[in-house]
């Protein structure tokens, strides 16, 4: 099914829009120099607001969850606690140091409810709001005061029930400013009745801002992904961006609603009744569905919007009432976590779930095919034959992304003052 390619924008291209940007090819080192990754570190991941998890994964006083953040070489604590505030802690005993909460492997993350945090090696105790309660032969120790040591708390606040932390001890903006526009744009849309959450990650041998530049276009679907989407293939235009949002650092993408889904579909899709775009009954769903940052430029055809929060999290949206989310985790310079979740209304039957089901394979798929490329792609970018590539109009998120990342690394992020 032929369909018109998308207008420009009346002053010229997406990309021109953005002078700041520029046109000229990007210096692709930003994603294989162990120097540059290393200064990414501390200027971006311990700076910056960082996504962790959801409301829904902490439903009760006492719920708490584990996160490792090897980028920055710690693990932390995020727990709800008596007054029902959720609060994040580094994961680590004010005794000895040991790491205070895991279960069988201590690299690993964990879940639970729990009434206080006991550490495994000499048994103290904290509360759930950071104090400590208990240093197991406290009166052998010398001029001990207990508020001297309770847990290290980290800064943790909520938005649309998205929980994020920062590490900076005075963050340099709250979580508002930072996210800015893009946090006012999607402000009341019903995230919190979409609590049917699938996960998967894999360990992925590539920068981690190559993932996400693969993730922050549509311009590869038609080719890498063409077995998958042929009516993509048969239309290339069709994979284009309706609209394009540079927000600071932050930025959204729209892209249309395949029309032929239905009507191309595989057996297994007709059986699942799910397709690329997601299960094809739409739940009912209160809020605003179409809040300001939704569908930017109001298209008929409009399908998903791809909402890139700086650094490392992404929301994708779908027309049909359900969204998942990117993330991609540092580990070093060379490897990092990618983890995806999915996220539907309860389904009411087998047949919902079954669906559901299906979408989240059907996302799997697609990410596996792009690990495989992505993998092949950073182990040349190492070569280093070819360091500035050109970025086409369609990959304008690619230019703003890695144009931040050069901003923040050398001192010119929101509030800080510029490196000497």
């Amino acid at each position: 099914m032929k369909v018109e390619r998308p207008k420009k924008p009346d002053i010229g291209s997406w990309t021109e829009q953005y002078p700041h940007l520029g046109t000229a090819d990007v210096d692709y080192t930003d994603s294989v120099c162990p120097e540059f990754y290393e200064r990414e570190r501390d200027a971006i991941f311990r700076k910056a607001w960082i996504h962790v998890g959801r409301v829904e994964e902490l439903p009760r006083v006492g719920s708490y969850f584990t996160k490792e953040y090897k980028v920055c070489d710690t693990s932390i604590i995020v727990a709800r606690g008596q007054d029902k505030k959720i609060r994040a802690f580094h994961n680590i005993c004010s005794h000895r140091g040991n790491k205070l909460v895991w279960e069988e492997f201590p690299n690993d993350e964990t879940r639970g409810t729990t009434r206080v945090f006991q550490c495994k090696y000499h048994s103290w105790q904290y509360n759930l709001d950071g104090t400590l309660k208990q240093a197991t032969r406290e009166e052998e120790f010398f001029n001990f005061d207990r508020c001297r040591y309770g847990l290290a708390e980290i800064s943790c606040d909520v938005w649309e029930g998205f929980i994020f932390i920062n590490l900076d001890p005075t963050p340099e903006q709250t979580l508002k400013e930072f996210l800015g526009e893009m946090g006012e744009g999607l402000i009341d849309y019903p995230f919190h009745e979409m609590t049917q959450a699938y996960c998967f990650r894999a360990h992925i041998k590539s920068n981690w801002k190559v993932f996400a530049d693969s993730f922050a276009e549509a311009y590869h679907t038609p080719y890498m992904h063409g077995k998958m989407s042929p009516e993509m293939a048969e239309d290339m235009v069709m994979a284009d961006g309706i609209a394009f949002k540079m927000m600071g650092m932050h930025n959204t993408t729209s892209f249309r609603h395949v029309p032929s889904d239905i009507e191309q579909a595989t057996p297994i899709e007709q059986l699942t009744q799910c397709g690329l775009y997601g299960p094809w009954k739409k739940p009912d769903l209160g809020g605003n569905l179409t809040p300001p940052g939704q569908n930017l430029s109001n298209h008929p055809d409009w399908g998903i919007d791809s909402h890139q929060i700086f650094p490392n999290f992404a929301i994708i949206i779908w027309e049909r009432g359900w969204y998942h989310t990117w993330q991609f985790w540092p580990l070093n310079v060379d490897e990092h976590i990618f983890e995806c979740r999915q996220y539907f209304v309860p389904p009411k039957n087998a047949s919902e779930r079954l669906a559901q089901e299906m979408a989240t394979i059907t996302t799997r798929e697609y990410a596996a095919q792009d690990a495989n490329t992505l993998e092949a792609t950073h182990s040349m970018l190492k070569a280093r034959i070819k360091t500035h590539l050109p970025l086409c109009d369609q990959e304008l998120a690619l230019r703003n992304l890695h144009y931040h990342v050069n901003e923040w690394v050398n001192g010119r992020r929101p509030g800080a003052v510029a490196a000497e």
